[in-house]
């Protein structure tokens, strides 16, 4: 097994250690909302602020396209195997690392809410900004919007489109 070999099972070992950190957060903090959330008021931490509210999402991000379960599952497969592609093809170097880490958290944004869509058929959320009244949201649903969000700063100002050619050679 030479070099190349094992910087490619290193990176894809860290990347499902990490996406997994991540999920477990994820399915924790929705096992305790279910616990201690569902059928009950919100838990309001900051009055008029924030506060803890159960909620069941059957949609995504903002209730859209309610019920439509089987188009969930196949676009959250593909997205999954495609960031799982793109990670293998990723250089294992410092300049990637970004890259890497925002593909850890994407992955397991979509996972965590995959899981819940496979088990009950909803997303449990519960996490709840009252001040804005913004959607009720989980820690996937965070993952997902500061990685892309960070996605979106790199490649605006980090990377080039030539750092991407890697996704093109066949090694």
């Amino acid at each position: 097994m030479n070099s190349t070999d094992n910087k490619i099972k290193i990176k894809i070992i860290l990347f499902f250690v990490i996406s997994a950190i991540a999920v477990f957060i994820d399915r924790y903090t929705k096992i305790l909302a279910v616990a201690n959330l569902k059928g009950k008021p919100s838990y309001i931490l900051i009055k008029g602020v924030f506060e803890f509210l159960y909620s069941e999402n059957r949609g995504a991000a903002f209730s859209i396209l309610q019920g439509k379960q089987w188009f969930f599952y196949i676009v959250t497969l593909l997205v999954l195997l495609v960031i799982y592609y793109i990670v293998y093809k990723l250089p294992f170097e410092k300049k990637y690392m970004p890259l890497f880490y925002i593909l850890c958290f994407i992955f397991a944004g979509a996972l965590g809410n995959f899981i819940d869509r496979v088990m009950y058929a909803y997303v449990v959320d519960f996490i709840y900004i009252s001040l804005i009244n913004f959607p009720i949201f989980n820690m996937a649903d965070i993952y997902i919007s500061i990685a892309t969000t960070v996605l979106i700063v790199c490649l605006l100002f980090i990377y080039k489109e030539e750092d991407f050619r890697f996704i093109k050679n066949k090694k």
